[in-house]
């Protein structure tokens, strides 16, 4: 297994958990919140100020800006002046494209598939879910009433979607923003897991 997986996902489709599942089927490294830990741990940020920005967006700063002070590189004169959200998501835009030269495995959000964009050794996957699917999950997950795993969902999907729309020059969600789209409701944990596993094979017999 020589791929890279991607996951965006949306609150409550379990992409993690199933991210996690294809990990470990193929016995590769998964990257969710431990990126937060090494991203603070390769740019200096302390990890409580990487997780305060984690998946969160912001539109103080143009988008422009960090992606020419991204390509001149940390010296650039306007990354002194940049918000510290900006300085954290290049810091962690570094780290998933470290990760992904180690070798294969599945990193979890974070706009992993825009950073990795520039290779061909990488599938990006979407998972989602149906509301309902979806709401029981959470409900069940954090012990939430109906209303407020409602109002959880809503809140996680628009800070993620913000987020890598705001970052990325892609749209969340969006099916031509990815290589796969799953509705995890549809086949389960289980089931979604087998059928990524099925898609990479495929897409690794077509690199070879």
């Amino acid at each position: 297994m020589n791929t890279i997986i991607t996951i965006g996902r949306q609150f409550g489709s379990e992409g993690r958990e199933i991210g996690r599942l294809v990990a470990e089927h193929y016995g590769i490294p998964f990257f969710d919140k431990d990126l937060i830990t090494r991203a603070a741990k390769e740019s200096g940020f302390c990890e409580e100020m990487i997780e305060v920005h984690d998946e969160r967006p912001t539109s103080s700063f143009l988008y422009n800006l960090v992606m020419d002070t991204y390509s001149f590189g940390y010296n650039a004169s306007s990354f002194v002046d940049m918000p510290i959200s900006h300085k954290i998501f290049l810091a962690q835009f570094d780290t998933i494209k470290k990760i992904a030269d180690e070798g294969p495995c599945v990193i979890v959000g974070r706009c992993a598939d825009y950073a990795l964009t520039d290779r061909d050794d990488v599938m990006n996957l979407f998972i989602y879910g149906d509301d309902k699917y979806k709401l029981n999950h959470i409900m069940k997950k954090y012990d939430l009433s109906e209303q407020k795993a409602k109002e959880m969902i809503n809140k996680k999907d628009k800070q993620r979607q913000s987020y890598y729309n705001y970052y990325s020059s892609k749209k969340w969600g969006h099916a031509a923003s990815y290589d796969l789209c799953i509705n995890s409701s549809i086949l389960g944990n289980e089931g979604t897991k087998n059928l990524i596993i099925q898609a990479i094979e495929v897409f690794e017999s077509r690199r070879a």
